[in-house]
Protein backbone atom coordinates (compact mmCIF):
# COMPACT_ATOMS: atom_id res chain seq x y z
CA UNK A 1 0.00 0.00 0.00
CA UNK A 2 1.09 3.22 -1.02
CA UNK A 3 1.69 6.05 1.97
CA UNK A 4 -1.45 7.78 2.51
CA UNK A 5 -2.63 10.20 5.36
CA UNK A 6 -3.82 8.09 7.99
CA UNK A 7 -5.38 9.82 10.75
CA UNK A 8 -7.86 7.12 11.66
CA UNK A 9 -6.63 3.05 11.46
CA UNK A 10 -5.60 3.48 14.76
CA UNK A 11 -8.81 4.46 16.23
CA UNK A 12 -10.64 2.54 13.83
CA UNK A 13 -12.98 0.72 16.31
CA UNK A 14 -13.97 4.21 18.54
CA UNK A 15 -14.62 5.52 14.60
CA UNK A 16 -17.12 2.79 13.89
CA UNK A 17 -18.70 2.87 17.10
CA UNK A 18 -18.92 6.66 17.51
CA UNK A 19 -18.79 8.48 14.68
CA UNK A 20 -22.75 9.36 13.32
CA UNK A 21 -24.57 7.47 10.77
CA UNK A 22 -26.22 9.39 7.78
CA UNK A 23 -30.14 10.10 7.27
CA UNK A 24 -32.06 7.64 5.14
CA UNK A 25 -33.55 10.56 3.19
CA UNK A 26 -30.09 11.70 1.56
CA UNK A 27 -29.56 8.11 0.11
CA UNK A 28 -32.93 7.73 -1.16
CA UNK A 29 -32.23 11.07 -2.26
CA UNK A 30 -29.21 10.78 -4.10
CA UNK A 31 -30.77 7.57 -5.90
CA UNK A 32 -33.18 9.06 -7.29
CA UNK A 33 -30.53 11.04 -9.49
CA UNK A 34 -29.71 8.19 -11.14
CA UNK A 35 -31.29 6.70 -14.03
CA UNK A 36 -29.41 3.54 -13.31
CA UNK A 37 -28.74 1.88 -10.27
CA UNK A 38 -26.16 -0.93 -11.12
CA UNK A 39 -22.70 0.28 -9.10
CA UNK A 40 -22.00 2.58 -6.75
CA UNK A 41 -18.51 3.47 -5.79
CA UNK A 42 -18.28 4.55 -1.80
CA UNK A 43 -14.52 6.18 -1.84
CA UNK A 44 -12.85 6.71 1.38
CA UNK A 45 -15.40 4.30 3.31
CA UNK A 46 -14.07 4.05 6.53
CA UNK A 47 -16.06 1.31 8.14
CA UNK A 48 -18.62 1.37 5.85
CA UNK A 49 -21.18 3.66 7.17
CA UNK A 50 -22.15 5.23 3.28
CA UNK A 51 -21.89 1.94 1.58
CA UNK A 52 -24.59 0.35 3.96
CA UNK A 53 -26.47 2.82 2.96
CA UNK A 54 -26.21 2.66 -0.52
CA UNK A 55 -26.65 -0.76 -0.80
CA UNK A 56 -30.36 -0.53 -0.21
CA UNK A 57 -30.90 1.29 -3.91
CA UNK A 58 -27.53 -0.16 -5.56
CA UNK A 59 -26.83 -3.85 -7.12
CA UNK A 60 -23.72 -3.49 -6.21
CA UNK A 61 -21.51 -1.19 -4.01
CA UNK A 62 -17.92 -0.36 -4.23
CA UNK A 63 -16.33 0.38 -1.07
CA UNK A 64 -12.87 1.75 -0.49
CA UNK A 65 -10.42 3.11 1.44
CA UNK A 66 -6.39 2.93 1.90
CA UNK A 67 -6.94 1.74 5.51
CA UNK A 68 -7.14 -1.73 5.82
CA UNK A 69 -7.79 -1.51 9.79
CA UNK A 70 -10.92 0.83 8.72
CA UNK A 71 -12.04 -1.97 6.28
CA UNK A 72 -11.12 -4.39 9.03
CA UNK A 73 -14.07 -2.93 11.03
CA UNK A 74 -16.52 -2.28 7.88
CA UNK A 75 -20.48 -3.58 8.24
CA UNK A 76 -20.00 -6.36 5.93
CA UNK A 77 -23.39 -6.80 3.38
CA UNK A 78 -24.49 -9.40 0.55
CA UNK A 79 -23.86 -6.35 -1.93
CA UNK A 80 -21.03 -4.65 -0.72
CA UNK A 81 -17.24 -5.31 -2.28
CA UNK A 82 -14.98 -3.67 0.48
CA UNK A 83 -11.24 -2.80 -0.98
CA UNK A 84 -8.19 -1.31 0.23
CA UNK A 85 -7.40 1.16 -2.36
CA UNK A 86 -6.50 4.56 -2.34
CA UNK A 87 -8.98 7.27 -3.75
CA UNK A 88 -6.66 8.31 -6.92
CA UNK A 89 -6.60 4.35 -8.03
CA UNK A 90 -8.85 1.80 -8.21
CA UNK A 91 -9.65 -1.02 -10.33
CA UNK A 92 -12.98 -0.03 -11.47
CA UNK A 93 -13.66 -0.07 -15.20
CA UNK A 94 -14.24 2.85 -17.66
CA UNK A 95 -17.86 4.35 -17.05
CA UNK A 96 -19.01 1.62 -15.14
CA UNK A 97 -20.10 4.07 -12.18
CA UNK A 98 -23.53 5.63 -11.46
CA UNK A 99 -23.11 6.85 -8.02
CA UNK A 100 -20.04 8.29 -6.46
CA UNK A 101 -20.09 9.46 -2.54
CA UNK A 102 -17.45 10.20 -0.77
CA UNK A 103 -18.41 11.07 2.80
CA UNK A 104 -15.95 13.06 5.42
CA UNK A 105 -13.12 12.28 3.53
CA UNK A 106 -12.09 14.23 0.29
CA UNK A 107 -10.19 16.84 2.22
CA UNK A 108 -7.83 14.04 2.51
CA UNK A 109 -7.34 13.32 -0.66
CA UNK A 110 -5.51 14.33 -3.83
CA UNK A 111 -7.91 16.53 -5.66
CA UNK A 112 -6.73 16.46 -9.65
CA UNK A 113 -5.42 12.84 -9.42
CA UNK A 114 -9.21 11.36 -7.70
CA UNK A 115 -11.19 13.81 -10.31
CA UNK A 116 -9.41 12.52 -12.98
CA UNK A 117 -10.28 8.92 -11.73
CA UNK A 118 -14.12 9.52 -11.04
CA UNK A 119 -14.23 10.69 -14.77
CA UNK A 120 -12.71 7.90 -15.68
CA UNK A 121 -14.99 5.47 -13.83
CA UNK A 122 -18.45 7.41 -14.20
CA UNK A 123 -20.97 6.50 -16.73
CA UNK A 124 -22.36 9.97 -18.68
CA UNK A 125 -24.21 12.02 -16.54
CA UNK A 126 -23.15 10.11 -13.75
CA UNK A 127 -23.38 11.46 -10.32
CA UNK A 128 -20.66 12.44 -7.90
CA UNK A 129 -21.73 13.42 -4.30
CA UNK A 130 -19.22 14.84 -1.75
CA UNK A 131 -20.15 15.70 1.83
CA UNK A 132 -19.43 16.66 5.13
CA UNK A 133 -21.01 18.08 8.99
CA UNK A 134 -20.46 20.76 11.29
CA UNK A 135 -20.27 20.44 15.16
CA UNK A 136 -22.23 19.08 17.28
CA UNK A 137 -25.31 21.16 18.40
CA UNK A 138 -27.26 20.31 21.71
CA UNK A 139 -27.35 23.21 23.96
CA UNK A 140 -25.93 26.44 23.35
CA UNK A 141 -23.83 26.02 26.74
CA UNK A 142 -22.92 22.82 25.88
CA UNK A 143 -21.99 24.31 22.44
CA UNK A 144 -19.91 26.73 23.84
CA UNK A 145 -17.87 24.67 25.72
CA UNK A 146 -17.08 21.75 22.98
CA UNK A 147 -16.43 25.19 20.64
CA UNK A 148 -13.95 25.98 23.12
CA UNK A 149 -12.67 22.11 23.06
CA UNK A 150 -12.41 22.02 19.04
CA UNK A 151 -10.82 25.47 18.55
CA UNK A 152 -8.04 25.88 21.71
CA UNK A 153 -7.55 22.76 23.39
CA UNK A 154 -6.71 20.60 20.21
CA UNK A 155 -7.08 23.25 18.21
CA UNK A 156 -3.04 23.37 17.25
CA UNK A 157 -3.48 19.99 16.53
CA UNK A 158 -5.88 19.94 13.62
CA UNK A 159 -4.60 19.40 10.17
CA UNK A 160 -4.58 21.74 7.16
CA UNK A 161 -7.41 19.48 5.35
CA UNK A 162 -9.04 20.14 8.65
CA UNK A 163 -10.34 23.47 7.42
CA UNK A 164 -11.80 22.42 4.20
CA UNK A 165 -14.21 20.92 6.57
CA UNK A 166 -14.62 24.23 8.78
CA UNK A 167 -15.35 26.25 5.69
CA UNK A 168 -18.20 23.98 4.53
CA UNK A 169 -16.33 22.72 1.45
CA UNK A 170 -16.90 25.74 -0.20
CA UNK A 171 -13.55 25.98 -1.70
CA UNK A 172 -12.64 22.78 -2.26
CA UNK A 173 -12.45 22.38 -6.36
CA UNK A 174 -15.50 20.31 -8.11
CA UNK A 175 -14.75 20.44 -11.67
CA UNK A 176 -18.81 19.22 -12.16
CA UNK A 177 -21.96 20.39 -13.02
CA UNK A 178 -23.23 21.57 -10.17
CA UNK A 179 -26.35 20.97 -8.64
CA UNK A 180 -28.05 22.66 -6.06
CA UNK A 181 -29.32 20.17 -3.06
CA UNK A 182 -31.90 19.98 -0.33
CA UNK A 183 -30.98 20.52 3.24
CA UNK A 184 -29.85 17.59 5.30
CA UNK A 185 -29.49 17.11 8.88
CA UNK A 186 -27.64 14.40 10.93
CA UNK A 187 -29.52 13.50 14.08
CA UNK A 188 -28.48 11.60 16.67
CA UNK A 189 -29.88 10.67 20.36
CA UNK A 190 -26.54 10.18 22.74
CA UNK A 191 -25.29 9.99 26.43
CA UNK A 192 -22.03 11.64 27.56
CA UNK A 193 -19.88 8.82 26.78
CA UNK A 194 -21.37 8.33 23.72
CA UNK A 195 -20.52 12.42 22.66
CA UNK A 196 -17.23 11.85 24.03
CA UNK A 197 -16.32 9.04 22.21
CA UNK A 198 -17.39 11.31 19.41
CA UNK A 199 -14.33 13.28 20.46
CA UNK A 200 -12.02 10.61 21.03
CA UNK A 201 -12.65 9.80 17.55
CA UNK A 202 -11.35 13.43 15.81
CA UNK A 203 -7.64 12.92 14.89
CA UNK A 204 -6.79 15.78 16.75
CA UNK A 205 -7.89 14.93 19.75
CA UNK A 206 -5.41 11.67 18.90
CA UNK A 207 -2.47 13.78 17.87
CA UNK A 208 -2.99 16.00 21.28
CA UNK A 209 -2.61 12.59 23.58
CA UNK A 210 0.32 11.26 21.73
CA UNK A 211 2.21 14.69 22.34
CA UNK A 212 0.90 15.65 25.56
CA UNK A 213 0.59 11.98 27.06
CA UNK A 214 -3.07 12.70 28.99
CA UNK A 215 -6.23 12.56 27.68
CA UNK A 216 -8.39 16.06 26.94
CA UNK A 217 -11.51 14.42 27.37
CA UNK A 218 -11.44 13.92 31.14
CA UNK A 219 -11.55 17.55 31.50
CA UNK A 220 -13.68 17.83 29.15
CA UNK A 221 -16.40 14.90 30.94
CA UNK A 222 -15.93 17.18 34.17
CA UNK A 223 -16.75 20.69 32.35
CA UNK A 224 -19.27 19.02 30.97
CA UNK A 225 -21.27 17.41 33.24
CA UNK A 226 -23.03 19.72 35.51
CA UNK A 227 -24.65 20.94 32.45
CA UNK A 228 -25.35 17.44 30.88
CA UNK A 229 -27.23 15.91 33.92
CA UNK A 230 -27.35 12.21 34.53
CA UNK A 231 -24.25 11.03 32.43
CA UNK A 232 -26.65 7.67 31.10
CA UNK A 233 -29.22 10.03 30.33
CA UNK A 234 -29.64 11.04 26.14
CA UNK A 235 -29.72 13.99 24.53
CA UNK A 236 -30.80 14.94 20.91
CA UNK A 237 -27.97 16.00 19.13
CA UNK A 238 -27.89 17.49 15.48
CA UNK A 239 -24.86 18.57 12.82
CA UNK A 240 -25.21 20.48 9.83
CA UNK A 241 -24.80 18.10 6.90
CA UNK A 242 -23.04 19.98 3.96
CA UNK A 243 -23.21 18.21 0.84
CA UNK A 244 -22.07 18.94 -2.63
CA UNK A 245 -23.70 17.09 -5.97
CA UNK A 246 -22.19 16.87 -9.41
CA UNK A 247 -22.92 15.38 -13.03
CA UNK A 248 -20.38 14.60 -15.39
CA UNK A 249 -21.16 15.99 -18.57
Amino acid sequence: MVNFKDNFSKQADIYRQYRPSYPEELFSYLQSLTPEHDLAWDCGTGNGQSAIGLAKYFEQVYASDPSENQINNATLHDRIIYKVERAEHNKLNNHSVDLITVAQAIHWFDFDKFYKEAKRVLKPKGIIAVWTYGLTSITDEIDKITQHFHDHVVGDFWMPENKLVEQEYKTIPFPFKERSTPPFTIKSTLNLDDLLGYFRSWSATQKYMEKCHKNPLEQLKKELLPLWGDENSKREVTRKLILRVGQTD
